[in-house]
């Protein structure tokens, strides 16, 4: 069975940045593999594309650039917010709200999205909301395990996550 629409995919793969010899910064395995809804919005659109009708057992290595995969870094994505928004009762939670921290937030639309801590200052916080790989190239390659057909069930249960936030942010989102 190929890839397609509505295909459930289970696959493993290595992620570099920069190349087939880039540094590795995520892989999955047999026993742990990546599985998904082939075009349910939930992974970058150029790789799904680069997997559509392969079928069990291929094999794959390619490239996205910056630009194909999370974008570039885009500077109005780095924010000054203020820092009383982050008090709860009174108090800031001084685990959660460090240096080098991800804190997930919502938007004034509900969209879920996570913040990167740069800077703590009296009445501030800097936040970087850019995806952490954007303005990287990504090298994929590994390998399919198997492709289906997505059961009633797989499209109920994915129909409800994207009900949960209707921006469809890919998030894991659950309501």
């Amino acid at each position: 069975m190929k890839i397609g629409r509505n295909k459930f995919v289970s696959l493993n793969y290595e992620l570099r940045l920069d190349g087939e010899d880039g540094e590795l910064i995520e892989e999955t395995s047999a026993e742990n593999p990546l599985e998904f809804i082939f075009g349910a919005g939930k992974m970058l659109e150029m790789f799904e594309e680069k997997l559509l009708d392969m079928e069990a057992n291929d094999t794959f290595s390619f490239h996205l650039s910056a630009d194909d995969a999370y974008g570039q870094i885009n500077p109005e994505a780095v924010v000054e917010l203020p820092k009383n928004i982050f008090e709860v009762n009174g108090q800031i939670d001084e685990n959660m709200i460090a240096l080098g921290n991800s804190v997930p937030m919502q938007d004034a639309h509900g969209n879920r999205m996570n913040g990167l801590i740069l800077e703590i200052e009296d009445d501030y916080i800097k936040m970087d909301f850019n995806h952490p790989l954007a303005g990287d190239d990504l090298h994929f390659s590994g390998s399919i395990l198997s492709v289906r057909e997505a059961t009633d069930e797989e499209l109920f249960e994915l129909a409800n996550e994207m009900n949960c936030n209707p921006s469809g942010c890919g998030s894991g989102c659950s309501c």
